[in-house]
């Protein structure tokens, strides 16, 4: 079986859009999702990159086309839940660090999509992470333990890890996918992702 790895972080709004396009593909190709959670911040640290509206904010035009191809993209894959949070931008350590330990427990991807939901869904200011143990709790899991498990040495060395891993690997931003040991960056090369587990 293929894998896609997904480099992920619930910070980026295309984050949100890249995973819920992703069905269709995985479902064509038979290729196993694989969700490596990063700290976009810290490789943006690490390559000197900016978040978009820093970096062309000053170019006449390109953040109303950007905003024009997100548009687009929610149109065509019928994302119609998905709103900007209007506490945007948020600080995603705690949220990031809850998934590495919700994947140790094994509960990694209801706590992905409750956590998503609660970013990029219901507008809520997802850096308390009082916030995010309610989210979870009303998802059915135990908040309280998975935040308290942010905390925790191993699950903050994983994040580290998994992040300086991502950028020696390349990675500049999120999303970012790896097929066979090949990057692939942005929501919009989610065709080049098909083909190339199609193969």
């Amino acid at each position: 079986m293929k894998q896609l790895e997904f480099i992920f972080d619930f910070a980026s709004p295309n984050a949100y859009l890249a995973y819920h396009a992703l069905g269709p593909i995985l479902e064509a190709t038979g290729a196993e999702l694989v969700i490596t959670p990063c700290l976009l911040g810290g490789i943006f640290k690490a390559t000197s990159n900016q978040a978009p509206m820093v970096a062309f904010g000053g170019i006449k035009g390109k953040m109303d086309y950007e905003m024009l191809e997100m548009r687009r993209f929610i149109a065509r894959h019928k994302l119609t839940a998905f709103k900007m949070n209007p506490h945007f931008p948020l600080n995603s350590i705690h949220a990031i660090r809850g998934l590495i330990a919700a994947q140790a427990a094994g509960v990694g991807t209801p706590y992905l999509e409750a956590v998503l939901k609660g970013f990029w869904e219901d507008g809520l200011k997802m850096d308390d992470q009082a916030v995010i143990a309610e989210v979870l709790t009303q998802a059915g899991l135990d908040g309280p333990a998975l935040m308290a498990a942010t905390a925790e040495p191993d699950v903050k060395a994983t994040l580290v890890a998994n992040t300086e891993g991502a950028v020696a690997r390349g990675v500049f931003g999120i999303p970012s996918f790896f097929v066979a040991g090949e990057l692939y960056f942005g929501k919009d090369r989610l065709g080049q992702v098909e083909e190339a587990l199609s193969a």
